[in-house]
């Protein structure tokens, strides 16, 4: 799934193509991806709109058009944005064409992604929480909201509401970097495995970001090149790996239906932060 590295790459990479130019031409071969407007009306109010700004919030990529409109796509599971691809593209479900003469084509195999042209920007996307590379997510953020929740760590992590962007590729990497156990409760974590759960966090972002994200599966940059975050991962898909820290193993669970990659030594679970009933909170 393109998470926060992988949309922030696309956004970077698409900005310098994009901007200035207009729709000329949008088509939709997948109807169900068009989300508040009926494909006609969504292909008649796009077409002839200027880009103004490139924007991302969490896993949204956000085309901000001149005017008050804005056009926000979200990949899900396996979608991606190709600039000009110079082949033949399997599982196209839109084509946007610009007045530059550069096509955008919305790929996604399993049909899971989705578009909309909006008004309110927030009406998409103004329940998710805090980005964590901006200046407000801090340590004392961090802790007040996972403060909030009885819930495994890694549950946490993947909740957009608490914290936007993060999926599942990235939360275990944090937690290995931080030496947090997944299944450690959020409300018993100390303020010290907080500050380095915080840390972690935006050192693997920033890390995926600089290395183009992470190509483990469908995704792939819009110039149709693979990512190199994977190619550094500790944890994350290296079930049965040897821990590159203590040679341990990595083993898999799921935590709440999500497949989740730990070592087991560097990443102990002590009863106190598991949690057998009754709720104490440390911040």
């Amino acid at each position: 799934m393109p998470e926060l590295p992988e949309v922030e790459t696309i956004k970077n990479e698409l900005l310098p193509c994009v901007i200035g130019q207009r729709f000329t031409r949008v088509a939709i071969f997948d109807t169900e991806m068009i989300s508040g407007l009926s494909p006609d009306e969504f292909r008649r109010n796009l077409t002839g709109k200027t880009i103004d700004g490139l924007d991302r919030r969490g896993k949204y990529l956000i085309f901000n058009l001149v005017g008050t409109q804005a056009l926000i796509m979200h990949f899900r599971m396996t979608g991606t944005l190709l600039l000009n691809p110079g082949k033949s593209v399997s599982f196209v479900r839109a084509i946007f064409d610009l007045s530059n003469n550069s096509r955008l084509v919305f790929v996604d195999a399993r049909r899971l992604g989705l578009i909309w042209l909006v008004e309110d920007i927030t009406s998409v996307v103004g329940r998710l929480g805090v980005e964590p590379l901006s200046d407000r997510f801090t340590p004392s953020v961090l802790q007040w909201q996972l403060g909030q929740h009885h819930v495994p760590v890694k549950a946490a992590l993947l909740d957009q509401s608490i914290i936007a962007g993060i999926g599942n590729m990235y939360a275990d990497e944090a937690l290995f970097a931080a030496g947090i156990h997944p299944l450690s409760k959020t409300d018993l974590l100390s303020g010290k495995d907080v500050r380095k759960l915080y840390h972690a966090i935006r050192e693997v972002l920033w890390f995926a970001i600089g290395h183009k994200g992470a190509s483990v599966d469908t995704y792939v940059r819009p110039s149709g090149r693979l990512g190199r975050a994977q190619l550094d991962f500790k944890v994350a898909h290296r079930h049965g790996g040897a821990c590159l820290v203590c040679g341990t193993p990595v083993q898999r669970i799921m935590v709440r239906n999500r497949g989740t990659y730990f070592c087991p030594r560097c990443q102990t679970l002590s009863p106190g932060l598991f949690g057998t009933g009754t709720k104490r909170r440390l911040f």
